[in-house]
């Protein structure tokens, strides 16, 4: 999932990018209202972090133009103040969510869980045609880039296609012979242990550094992602 933050305090900007990529969220940062108007008119994303007070542009001025254009993408507002009158002015002006500083990170996260749910995405489902998640695991298709945890996992091309196509069933069991046509074509020997082999290497690099056991086997079927 695809997060912009808009805040001018570089400090506070850092540590809700640090939080939401830990979460598994792709982030990306700007600090200035003008910048963003043109970020937002330019790329799409599955949630919006909003300041009130930015240099350039409001965020209620902002939000306000953004949601000319796009009524659906989460709007979730962040201020200094605790007025009524701010709160009513910012969902005026579009906001879903309002959210009062100084405030806790793990409600932040659960209010952008809601508001992505409310919106329909989900995780373990497809954000765009090119970005795809599961659990903590984000995948960058056209930058062909893995991340858990928020952190870069790096992959080989077939590893990448073996994660990719897991990925894509959501948890389902993919057959040995699915992965294998799918990636070696079917005039490759399907009862090979070579995808044995790269689960493998899969596995060592995707799950042990996190402590995890996410590539599952289910003897005689196949394997699934499990997270």
């Amino acid at each position: 999932m695809n997060i912009l933050i808009i805040e001018d305090d570089p400090t506070l900007s850092r540590n809700i990018s640090e939080v939401l990529e830990a979460e598994g969220f792709v982030t990306a940062s700007v600090y200035d209202g003008t910048l963003a108007e043109k970020m937002l008119k330019r790329e799409s994303y599955d949630c919006i972090i909003m300041d009130i007070n930015l240099p350039g542009i409001t965020g209620y001025d902002l939000c306000k133009g953004f949601r000319i254009y796009n009524k659906d993408t989460p709007v979730l507002m962040l201020t200094a103040f605790n007025e009524l009158e701010d709160k009513i002015k910012g969902y005026d002006s579009g906001a879903d969510d309002y959210l009062t500083k100084p405030f806790f990170m793990r409600e932040l996260v659960l209010r952008i869980r809601s508001l992505m749910k409310r919106a329909g995405n989900t995780k373990g489902t497809i954000a765009d045609n090119n970005i795809f998640t599961a659990g903590d695991i984000t995948i960058l298709d056209t930058q062909k880039k893995v991340t858990r945890q928020g952190k870069p996992v790096e992959l080989t091309p077939r590893e990448y296609q073996i994660l990719l196509m897991l990925c894509k069933h959501h948890g389902e069991i993919v057959s040995k012979a699915d992965l294998v046509k799918e990636i070696w074509g079917s005039t490759f020997d399907a009862n090979t242990n070579t995808i044995e082999v790269y689960i493998n290497f899969l596995r060592n690099k995707l799950d042990k550094p996190f402590g995890t056991q996410s590539i599952k086997t289910k003897v005689g079927y196949g394997y699934y992602l499990d997270v």
